[in-house]
């Protein structure tokens, strides 16, 4: 169990390390600005909550297994199945390299939380002509493969969390943001190419919902 603690707690590190302070590293050589933006919205807002609970789930990753070397046991039916950690680990794995791939792929525009003031451009080729937020799929995806690593009620609950902030963060904040600086271009994108998933949650318009 120690074992499977301990890489999961090492993967967590090296994709927080790769997917913020790596890519905001990057980002400044590039274009002279890290790219973080902070938490949008007012206190107490559904904007606002989307950044706390984003927090709150990247904590919650970092303590599950930190709990478990402290003694936090799995969940009931999942401590000896091997299969479903070594499972966890390929899904782990393939979400940090697309994680890398859709952050990549976002160039200049690439940013952690929003400036309403800030217009930057619409990217929607890559992996972004099929899906409108494949960075925070492939991170959903990650931590999904983390839990399964290590299975504890600690682990499963920030994933929850996480997929609640995502969910708020593009619905409440990132959508509008869009579709208010691009307009047609926007609306006729999110047409083509699905929210989390290609096909799935396209907007009507000039293409088929």
């Amino acid at each position: 169990m120690n074992n499977w603690a301990w890489t999961t707690l090492a993967l967590f590190a090296a994709w927080a390390m790769t997917a913020f302070g790596l890519r905001a590293a990057v980002q400044r050589r590039r274009t002279g600005d890290a790219g973080f933006r902070g938490i949008s919205g007012r206190p107490g807002s559904a904007a606002w909550w989307a950044g706390v609970l984003f927090v709150l789930a990247l904590l919650g990753g970092a303590a599950a297994p930190a709990a478990a070397l402290a003694g936090m046991p799995t969940l009931p039916g999942a401590g000896g199945s091997s299969a479903l950690r070594w499972t966890g680990l390929a899904v782990a794995l393939a979400g940090m390299a697309a994680t890398q791939v859709a952050q990549g792929g976002l160039g200049a525009s690439w940013r952690i939380g929003v400036d309403a003031a800030e217009r930057t451009d619409l990217v929607t080729s890559g992996l972004f002509a099929y899906v409108r937020n494949p960075v925070f799929t492939a991170m959903t995806v990650t931590a999904a493969g983390l839990a399964l690593m290590l299975p504890n009620a600690l682990a499963v609950l920030a994933w929850l969390v996480l997929v609640l902030a995502v969910e708020l963060q593009v619905r409440v904040v990132e959508e509008p943001y869009l579709a208010g600086v691009h307009g047609r271009a926007y609306a006729d994108y999110t047409a083509r190419a699905g929210r989390f998933v290609p096909g799935v949650g396209r907007h009507a318009g000039t293409a088929a919902a």
